[in-house]
């Protein structure tokens, strides 16, 4: 646990301390009933912090991911709820979310996943252009050594760095059309290749 973390339990706890004093300072003559709503006060209070700390398993679970089935060559994409399908790839061994978009042409990279996958943004040349809903933004070619899905693998490949604010990366076309099917049918997109 961080300190931040230590921090909010300690205030939570000092918080709930102060509560059942109020309470039993405004209430002293039905003691039985007070220990009985305290009781159930504090199970609630118990149950909030497990479904904190149990946030990322019941996340998963309610919102499904991306399914590789590596025997037979296919990714199932689930739509997200906000309409847009997401893939992670392991890209030199970092797992990177991307926005598939189908209608952008290359792989561009954030400039923060490009320096987690080991490229140095500062060092790239942003001569390359791009046009986006946005407008024109400034990109840098760079070559993706290893690029991962599952057992599906990819070296050397093209993409770009966004000079520009981007809040995920997008895979396009440039990497999707390695695949010999792209089908999006009943709220999943289905990849697969042979």
């Amino acid at each position: 646990m961080s300190d931040i973390e230590i921090g909010r339990l300690g205030y939570l706890g000092l918080l709930l301390t102060a509560l059942v004093l109020w309470m039993f300072v405004q209430h002293r003559g039905r003691l039985v009933q007070k220990l009985q709503q305290l009781a159930a006060w504090g199970l609630i209070f118990l149950a909030v912090i497990a479904a904190i700390g149990l946030w990322d398993d019941i996340r998963h679970t309610v919102a499904p991911q991306q399914s590789v089935f590596a025997d037979q060559g296919r990714i199932e994409l689930p739509r997200a709820p906000d309409g847009h399908y997401y893939m992670t790839l392991l890209i030199n061994g970092t797992p990177v979310n991307f926005v598939v978009d189908t209608g952008a042409t290359g792989m561009v990279l954030t400039r923060q996943d490009a320096e987690r996958v080991g490229i140095t943004p500062d060092d790239l040349a942003f001569h390359a252009s791009a046009r986006t809903a946005n407008g024109a933004v400034e990109t840098a070619p760079v070559r993706l050594d290893r690029v991962a899905l599952g057992a599906i693998e990819d070296r050397n490949l093209p993409a770009f760095v966004n000079g520009g604010e981007m809040d995920n990366s997008l895979l396009g076309m440039s990497y999707l059309q390695r695949f010999d099917r792209l089908e999006i049918s009943g709220g999943k997109m289905v990849l697969e290749r042979r």
